[in-house]
């Protein structure tokens, strides 16, 4: 059976956890990273020399490693005619920019923010920065409030990897205990994500 290395409160290893229930596919999860350790040790890093989580290890003992590669590649060695990930070149750069844009621009502060109140101890906390990173998500949020206006998932009717990849840090804008500007359409987007078993099973959790 496939075995997918990492802690379950990773936003990582949770959208690689969403994309396997997405697929119906079958794997064992094994807690790496964090207070689990093991991602140091010489047989981790032959997997995945970063030393860090997801790996996924496949059942013939091939591995891969990066969140949203091992995404794509479960859509295209198991689903290819998923919509997921769709086949035609526009639809499928469509749901790769907004997997990267996630990657490039919403990652960075909006764990900040999450860290700040969630992970730090209160006495570590920089105010000013975590203010700073939900100014510049409020800004980015927009962006996304803007792309989801008439569509029931970012890139339309359905659900892909674009909403997958989005998906850990749209939960936690709206679990965070912090002001947040009126954005009607992301607010609307997560509501859909909510009715996705597999999201409510590994995403939308308490904060920790």
């Amino acid at each position: 059976m496939r075995k997918l290395w990492g802690r379950a409160s990773s936003s990582n290893v949770m959208k690689v956890l969403w994309t396997l229930e997405e697929l119906g596919l079958d794997y064992e999860r094994i807690d790496a990273g964090g207070t689990f350790g093991r991602t140091r040790e010489p047989a981790y890093r032959s997997m995945n020399p970063m030393g860090l989580v997801p790996t996924l290890q496949d059942d013939d003992g091939w591995s891969a490693w990066e969140s949203n590669t091992i995404c794509r590649y479960l859509c295209n060695a198991h689903a290819p005619d998923s919509p997921l990930y769709p086949a035609a070149a526009r639809a499928r750069a469509a749901v790769e920019t907004w997997m990267d844009w996630t990657l490039g621009h919403v990652t960075n502060p909006m764990v900040t923010i999450f860290f700040t109140h969630v992970r730090i101890p209160e006495p570590d906390r920089d105010w000013a920065a975590e203010g700073k990173a939900r100014e510049d998500c409020g800004k980015l949020w927009r962006i996304v409030d803007a792309a989801a206006a008439g569509k029931r998932f970012l890139c339309g009717d359905d659900l892909t990897l674009a909403d997958i990849a989005m998906g850990c840090w749209i939960h936690r804008w709206f679990a965070l205990p912090i002001e947040r500007p009126d954005l009607p359409n992301l607010r609307r987007l997560y509501d859909a994500l909510l009715e996705r078993p597999g999201f409510t099973r590994h995403v939308a959790l308490p904060l920790a």
